[in-house]
């Protein structure tokens, strides 16, 4: 049978060499493409384990990174913010490694580095380590390292968070950092959470870096309750943390134990978990003046400030020195109790502007960008500050004006209002753990 015209050229063993060519080029070509793509071999691909800890070190040890946090607030801008504290000076340079595993790849993007303008003149300061989200990746996880080049199973990985945005599951949740110095301040801790619980707060989130083994015993019965959570907060193993303020006060890597930077983990941890989010310290309670409690004043502070989501509060101290004439609640059995018993301190110092408020606040988190300990130093929306008509910070603690005499201060029994509930509370608790 004469063979058509034109075939001559593509007999059969020619056809399949040219075939098994194109097959095996093909291939050569697409595994050239993804070692270009992802610089990492395809049986390591995104195989490195998440991080646990709570404090995470990078190989330049100027860098620490605490959790990593989608941030879609802004109108097309997929963001994740790494919060974390860097060296303000050494660290000029960040790169966020993203794995893509549909699109079985890795990016690579410069990362925004803003340390934060509070400070206080010590090297390190809390940061944001900020990337856009590749478009098409959805990833899971990000590693941080200082350069382009490296292999990504050797660096620690940080899930990313807040992908849940579906609403607060709880309306107030209290922020509390940092617990360090072996604390032990047993009874106020006590009286402090049953208030803040009594008020309306449905977690009480504590940065711990140190305390008692009777504090640790008290906190393990809120633990269980699911009152209490705490978070680890090991910065000494890294920095070398002062217990002040500012540098002027010690010359130290950072300040406050890391302080800011636990406040606004904490405000970002529950950003998408709780409506309200308190940011004060274990001896200070919002107090509501006009309100039985946080719920019916936000509610109509809210209604009457549609637009804020910071609600500042008047710092007022009650001397843990001065102790009310008259006290109804003398009660024997918390006096082997090692801490302050706060219903015992009803004089407050006068408050003026010429003195630093030392205001706290309650924030709709998810209004807030960049928190310090006294204001917010980046939000949307605006600013309230409640007078104390309304509420007030009761702060107990030692006296801001030590030589004040006994008739200049104030007596304030807000607190008693709450005092039967308050001390069958405590006792329960101190029943239970058995002090």
């Amino acid at each position: 049978m004469q063979q058509p015209k034109g075939m001559s050229f593509f007999k059969m063993p020619y056809l399949k060499a040219v075939i098994s060519v194109t097959i095996f080029t093909t291939i050569l070509s697409f595994v050239y493409f993804q070692k270009r793509t992802t610089g990492v071999p395809q049986k390591t691909f995104c195989r490195s384990t998440p991080t646990t800890g709570t404090i995470t070190p990078l190989e330049d040890n100027r860098t620490f990174i605490v959790a990593a946090y989608a941030d879609k607030r802004e109108k097309g801008s997929n963001i994740i913010r790494l919060i974390g504290i860097v060296h303000h000076r050494d660290v000029r340079e960040l790169y966020c490694w993203f794995c893509c595993p549909l699109l079985k790849k890795i990016h690579i993007s410069q990362a925004d580095i803003d340390v934060h303008a509070d400070r206080f003149e010590f090297p390190y300061g809390t940061t944001d380590v900020c990337c856009s989200e590749p478009k098409g990746c959805a990833p899971n996880y990000v590693s941080v390292h200082w350069s382009r080049h490296g292999e990504i199973d050797q660096m620690p990985q940080f899930e990313i968070k807040n992908r849940d945005t579906k609403g607060a599951r709880m309306d107030f949740a209290v922020c509390i950092s940092t617990m360090f110095g072996g604390f032990n301040n047993v009874l106020q801790l006590v009286q402090s959470i049953e208030m803040y619980k009594i008020l309306g707060a449905e977690k009480v989130i504590i940065y711990k870096n140190n305390c008692s083994q009777l504090m640790e015993k008290v906190l393990e019965f809120y633990i269980t309750e699911g009152t209490v959570e705490i978070i680890p907060w090991p910065i000494n193993s890294y920095l070398n943390a002062s217990p002040y303020w500012h540098h002027k006060r010690e010359d130290r890597d950072i300040g406050y134990y890391g302080q800011m930077t636990a406040l606004n983990d904490c405000l970002y941890r529950n950003m998408y978990k709780s409506k309200y989010v308190l940011l004060n310290d274990i001896d200070e309670i919002i107090l509501p003046v006009k309100y039985p409690n946080w719920r019916s004043m936000m509610r109509d502070l809210r209604r009457q400030n549609p637009q804020s989501g910071v609600f500042l509060f008047e710092n007022h101290i009650f001397p843990n020195t001065v102790v009310a004439l008259n006290d109804p609640f003398n009660i024997s059995s918390w006096d082997a109790i090692p801490g302050t018993n706060i219903l015992r301190h009803v004089m407050k110092e006068p408050w003026t502007q010429a003195v630093f408020n030392q205001q706290k606040m309650i924030v709709d988190p998810r209004k807030v960008i960049q928190t310090s300990v006294h204001g917010v130093l980046k939000w949307y929306g605006s600013i309230i500050f409640v007078g104390s008509d309304v509420a007030l910070m009761h702060h107990c603690r030692a006296p801001h004006l030590a030589n004040l005499p006994r008739e200049s201060l104030i007596e304030d029994m807000t607190l008693w209002r709450y005092n039967e509930s308050l001390i069958r509370n405590v006792n329960r608790v101190l029943l239970h753990t058995m002090l």
